[in-house]
């Protein structure tokens, strides 16, 4: 065979190479659009297509407590999750209560990890129209806390009972819808107050503020130095936030007011990232990770906040307490960038 008709050959060959490894159709789940949590793997589905490693069909808006139990039972290849949702899962706890410790360890144990993201800082705040004081006004009021299960509501019920000391359907009143919706719950004016995981800037708040002006607060220092709030603040999926009380209201920008007793804003943030099948083919996920992290400075240009959320911090919330590792091809996916992870964030 000459010359010409060898290069004809090997381009036919990579053509049919590159086409028959982007037939390789995958499913992932995430949250409505708006946050790290579904920028992360809507970036992963285009750069996946683009360089023919996979088609991803990618759901949003789901409840992301269902999403990794989806992954853990081989029903949904990738999914994203705050890290408190494995924990709870490996105990058979909380939202998992109904699978037992047994089977909620032995889901969880299905999870690998491969990318990490600040999902959002969790903080109060409300329209100034509802004249609500704060931290100390809450008792009595109806309050939009999160979706109708999963971490998010996990985490700011928690907030709540530490920082307020009322509980979902005794002190306060509890409004949960999906992610989608939320915008449309809050500017209807029913919830006195709202507290979930946000970004500055993030789109739901920017959202809000067109009905009206409105205040944040940050939690009571008291507060955040408790034993109780310190403890939480290290648990899997948690992590403290803390930023010059200012900077946080010019990054919320006009009609947001933020109080502070002392300027600096206090919080915690809710950290995970995507999760796969520990058997998921490990050829694949390296392809899909080297391409991923390629792509970082291309991932943090796509919304404002890109830069403050992690997409580059593959130690995240790792370790510890956390149950997920990372899976073997991702953690080399991310080393052969350059990136360091310990070895207890691998699994073998």
């Amino acid at each position: 065979m000459n010359s010409t008709k060898l290069m004809t050959a090997a381009a036919v060959a990579s053509i049919f190479a590159t086409g028959a490894l982007a037939q390789v159709n995958l499913t992932a789940e995430t949250a409505s659009p708006g946050g790290a949590t579904h920028l992360s793997p809507a970036h992963m589905t285009e750069i996946a297509g683009t360089q023919g490693i996979a088609n991803i069909q990618l759901a949003e808006g789901q409840t992301l407590t269902n999403s990794i139990q989806n992954v853990a039972e081989g029903k949904t290849d990738i999914a994203g999750t705050p890290h408190i949702l494995p924990f709870l899962m490996s105990r058979g706890v909380g939202p998992y209560g109904s699978l037992g410790a047994e089977k909620g360890a032995e889901l969880a144990s299905n999870l690998r990890a491969i990318n990490p993201f600040t999902l959002g800082v969790f903080l109060l705040y409300a329209y100034d129209a509802k004249g609500v004081g704060g931290w100390d006004d809450l008792e009595g009021r109806k309050i939009y806390n999160g979706p109708p299960r999963g971490g998010a509501l996990t985490n700011a019920r928690s907030m709540i009972q530490i920082v307020a000391g009322l509980k979902d359907g005794e002190g306060y009143e509890g409004l949960q819808t999906n992610w989608g919706q939320g915008t449309a719950l809050v500017t209807s004016g029913e919830p006195d107050a709202v507290v979930l995981p946000e970004l500055f800037p993030g789109s739901r708040l920017t959202s809000v503020t067109a009905a009206g002006n409105m205040t944040a607060w940050s939690m009571p220092k008291e507060a955040y130095e408790s034993e109780a709030m310190q403890k939480y603040m290290v648990a899997p999926g948690s992590a403290p936030f803390t930023a010059v009380a200012a900077d946080i209201e010019a990054a919320l920008g006009e009609g947001w007011t933020v109080i502070s007793e002392d300027e600096t804003f206090r919080a915690f943030a809710t950290i995970g990232g995507n999760v796969v099948h520990k058997d998921m083919d490990g050829d694949l996920v390296y392809k899909l990770v080297s391409a991923y992290v390629a792509t970082l400075d291309d991932l943090k240009a796509k919304a404002p906040y890109g830069d403050t959320v992690n997409f580059d911090n593959p130690m995240l919330g790792m370790c510890g307490a956390n149950p997920v590792q990372y899976h073997p091809a991702a953690a080399r996916a991310w080393r052969d960038a350059g990136y360091k992870l310990d070895d207890c964030a691998v699994a073998e």
